[in-house]
C-alpha cells in the first residue's frame, strides 16, 4: 500500500521505480523514437527517421470504414477476426506468395504485426529458450523476447553480403537451447531481400535443428525488380513457420493497427488464447478497412510501390554522390548507407546531422549487431524533401572531410 504522499505526486521517483519489474527497468527506450521526437519539435527538420508511408490511406478504404460505422458495426468480432477478413487474407497469400492457410483455424487478425510477433513469442518461449535474431533488425524483437523470458541471440549480417543471412552464420549461433529463428525480409533497416536460392540453405539448417520460424513479412509487397519469396513457401517450412504481416506499410494504414499471423493450427490456437485475454479482438472497423484494402486496394498499392522505387533510386544515387557507400536496397523503404569513412560513430553522425543540418535519420547502432557505422534513412517522404535532405547530407559530409584535413 502506498502511504507516502510524495510517492503519489512523483516527488520521489526512486520510490516509484522500486515497484517496477527489474526486467522492464533494464529495457532501453526506442532509439528510433528518440530521433523522431527530436525532429517533431522543429518545422525546419526533414525527417528520414520513422518508417511510415507519407501516403494517406486510400479514400475507398476510409469510406468503407465510415460506412461500417454508419451502419453501427461497432461491436466485437470473433476473437480470431471476421471470417470474411481471414478468407481475404488466405486468398491474398495464396495468390501473391503461393502459401496456403485455412482461414478457419490457421489465421488470426491482430492489432498490428507487432501484436502478432508478441503473441508468437509468448506462445513459444519457455524461460531460458534462445531466440535467434539476424541483425541489424527491427528494434522490437530483442526486447519482446526478453520480456517473454527468452534470451535474444544476435546473428550479425554484413554489408559486404548485402546484409543477407547465411546458413554458416546461423549454424554458428545454434546451441541446444536454440528454439526460434526470427526473420524479417525485406529487411528493416537494411532493405535487403532474400531470394529462394538464399532461403534454401537456411531451411535446411532450420529443419536440421528443429527450429520454429517467425517470419515478419510486413514489407513483402515493397520489392523492386525482384519478387518476394515467403519463407513458408519453401518445402517443409509451412508447418514450422508463423507468417506475420499486416497492412501498415504496403497499404499506408499504420494508424489502423491491423496485422495478422498465419501458421499451424496448434500454434495459432495457442496464440489465440493469449490474444483472447489481452485485446479480445482487433478493432472491428479496422478489420472492415483491411478487407477493403485487400479486395480493392491493389492498384493504389502498386502506385505507391512505383513511387517508392523512384525515391529509392534517387536517394541511393544521392548518398553515393555525397561520398557515402550504400548498398542497393531491393525492398522496404530504407537506405542504409555507411558513415564509417567520416570517422564518426553512427550516433555521432546522426546527432550532428540533426543539430547542424536539420536532417533526422536513425543511427545504425540501435538495430543491433552490424548496425554500427551505418545510418537508416527512410525514403517514405516526398521527392522534394528527399532532394533537400540529400543536399544537406552532402554538405555535412563535405564539412566532415574538411575537418579531417585540418
Amino acid at each position: 500500500m502506498i502511504t507516502n504522499k510524495s510517492q503519489l505526486t512523483g516527488e520521489d521517483s526512486k520510490s516509484m521505480n522500486s515497484y517496477l519489474a527489474p526486467l522492464v527497468q533494464q529495457i532501453q527506450p526506442s532509439g528510433i523514437r528518440k530521433f523522431f521526437d527530436l525532429a517533431a519539435g522543429s518545422k525546419d527538420i526533414i525527417s528520414l527517421g520513422v518508417g511510415e508511408p507519407d501516403f494517406k490511406t486510400p479514400w475507398h478504404v476510409r469510406e468503407a470504414c465510415v460506412y461500417s460505422l454508419e451502419r453501427g458495426f461497432t461491436g466485437y468480432t470473433s476473437n480470431a477476426g471476421m471470417p470474411e477478413l481471414r478468407e481475404g487474407i488466405a486468398n491474398y497469400l495464396h495468390n501473391r506468395f503461393a502459401v496456403d492457410y485455412d482461414p478457419a483455424n490457421q489465421i488470426i487478425a491482430t492489432v498490428g504485426g507487432s501484436e502478432a510477433i508478441d503473441l508468437a513469442l509468448r506462445a513459444l518461449i519457455t524461460p531460458g529458450d534462445e531466440i535467434l535474431i539476424p541483425e541489424p533488425c527491427y528494434i522490437s524483437y530483442s526486447p519482446i523476447t526478453a520480456i517473454g523470458g527468452g534470451i535474444p541471440v544476435g546473428i550479425e549480417t554484413v554489408g559486404e553480403n548485402d546484409f543477407k543471412l547465411t546458413a554458416e552464420s546461423l549454424e554458428a549461433k545454434i546451441t541446444p537451447r536454440s528454439k526460434v529463428l526470427i526473420l524479417c525480409y525485406p529487411s528493416n533497416p537494411t532493405g535487403s531481400v532474400m531470394t529462394r536460392e538464399d532461403w534454401e540453405p537456411i531451411a535446411k539448417v532450420v529443419e536440421k535443428h528443429d527450429l520454429i520460424v517467425i517470419s515478419d513479412e510486413i514489407y513483402a509487397e515493397l520489392t523492386y525488380g525482384i519478387n518476394h519469396v515467403s519463407f513458408a513457401s519453401l518445402p517443409g517450412m509451412i508447418d514450422r513457420t508463423i507468417l506475420v504481416s499486416g497492412f501498415s506499410k504496403a497499404f499506408a494504414m499504420t494508424g489502423w493497427r491491423m496485422g495478422y499471423a498465419c501458421g499451424h493450427p496448434d500454434l495459432i490456437s495457442a496464440m489465440l488464447k493469449i490474444h483472447q485475454y489481452t485485446v479480445m479482438c482487433a478493432p472491428s472497423m479496422g478489420q472492415v478497412a483491411a478487407l477493403e484494402a485487400l479486395t480493392n486496394g491493389m492498384e493504389e498499392k502498386d502506385r505507391m510501390v512505383d513511387s517508392y522505387n523512384q525515391r529509392r533510386r534517387l536517394i541511393v544515387k544521392g548518398l553515393r554522390d555525397a561520398g557515402l557507400e550504400c548498398h542497393e536496397p531491393q525492398g522496404a523503404f530504407y537506405a542504409f548507407p555507411s558513415v564509417r569513412k567520416t570517422g564518426l560513430t553512427s550516433d555521432q553522425f546522426a546527432q550532428r546531422l540533426l543539430l547542424e543540418y536539420k536532417v533526422a535519420a536513425v543511427p545504425g547502432s540501435v538495430f543491433g549487431l552490424g548496425g554500427e557505422g551505418y545510418l537508416r534513412c527512410s525514403y517514405a517522404t516526398s521527392v522534394s524533401q528527399l532532394n533537400e535532405a540529400i543536399e544537406r547530407i552532402g554538405a555535412f559530409v563535405t564539412q566532415l572531410d574538411r575537418e579531417r584535413m585540418e
